[in-house]
């Protein structure tokens, strides 16, 4: 198994635990909630609003922050084991 294959699929399984010890939860949750009737009727009540606003913008950038922090987490463990 070549050096590539190794590192994608540990990769992969890091990626799967991520998104599932934070998706299962939340779905949980959400379930529980009655947060469905509240996206329904957020759903049914649109405002017009130009662009993301504020607060899209700022969501925007967590996300690149989140998704760059695990990158650099990832590239540290691979140049860490190459020692």
């Amino acid at each position: 198994m070549s050096a590539v294959v190794k590192w994608w699929s540990r990769a992969a399984a890091a990626v799967t635990g991520v998104v599932l010890t934070l998706v299962v939860p939340v779905h949980a949750w959400a379930a529980s909630n009655g947060v469905a009737d509240v996206a329904i009727e957020a759903a049914r009540y649109r405002r017009r609003r130009s662009g993301f606003g504020f607060f899209g913008i700022l969501g925007g950038v967590c996300c690149l922050v989140v998704v760059g922090a695990i990158v650099l987490i990832v590239i540290l463990i691979a140049r860490r084991r190459k020692k």
